[in-house]
């Protein structure tokens, strides 16, 4: 497996968990307020449409683009029935979307592995005066559960001097200006944060941890076994398990 492939999560993928609804309401009533309750949305590495689902759920409506083929057909699958959003191939730096075209393009999760400096063009090209970009990530809050302490614990016993790729929970302010701002292409940088939990199977928990590509990838296939293995262990007796998250959200204006 390669650092940034998803084609072999993708059926793992789906079970991931939503983003705190809380916060991208406060998000849309800002940019409402600026530019009226009639904006098209656009949701750039979509993936299986996590976020997407989150957006619909808000009232959002607009496209919902993923450059990778098993991750989109997963999130077509999803939006088979459902007319709010057009799932198209394309990248952060290529949406294909046409000029001036979108008041709000997010990011779930996914702004780490984009060419930063070609994609903030992009989303500049692409969004309507006014209009605004966000990158949002959903790391576990790990620090308000004993227990998910427990199952980190199990993964740096494994992997000791393991690098993420970006979880989100080590993303700041600075960094974000820098990559966002320094250009020219967006200002008036906000971030917000939010805490929610989600209560799932056990099933579906283990299938999130199956979806994680950079932990994979340094520790190999026996490596993650073994991660898998004594995740379970931590987990015996447990039915559901409750997993606290940090939706963490940087927003900004575009330049035009």
């Amino acid at each position: 497996m390669k650092h940034g492939d998803f084609t072999a999560l993708a059926k793992y993928y789906v079970d991931r968990p939503g983003y705190s609804v809380a916060l991208l309401e406060y998000i849309r009533a800002y940019i409402q307020g600026r530019k009226g309750a009639d904006i098209v949305t656009a949701d750039v590495g979509a993936g299986t449409g996590k976020l997407t689902e989150n957006l619909e759920q808000i009232g959002c409506a607009g496209y919902a683009v993923e450059p990778n083929d098993a991750m989109r057909q997963e999130g077509e699958k999803l939006f088979k029935e459902r007319k709010s959003f057009i799932w198209l191939k394309g990248t952060a730096e290529e949406t294909g979307l046409p000029d001036g075209s979108v008041d709000w393009v997010l990011m779930g999760s996914s702004f780490h592995w984009a060419d930063a400096p070609r994609a903030v063009k992009e989303f500049q090209r692409i969004l309507k005066p006014g209009g605004v970009f966000t990158a949002i990530w959903n790391p576990r809050d790990i620090e308000r559960s004993e227990l998910h302490q427990e199952i980190e614990a199990v993964v740096y016993a494994e992997i000791p001097h393991m690098k993420r790729v970006s979880s989100g929970g080590t993303v700041t302010t600075e960094e974000m200006e820098r990559k966002l701002c320094a250009g020219g292409c967006f200002k008036n940088l906000i971030f917000m944060e939010c805490n929610h939990e989600e209560v799932m199977t056990k099933e579906r928990y283990m299938n999130i941890w199956r979806s994680v590509n950079d932990i994979q990838v340094q520790a190999g296939e026996e490596g993650f076994c073994r991660i898998l293995n004594g995740i379970e262990e931590k987990l015996k007796g447990y039915d559901n398990v409750a997993v606290p998250y940090r939706s963490r959200a940087w927003t900004a204006q575009v330049c035009k």
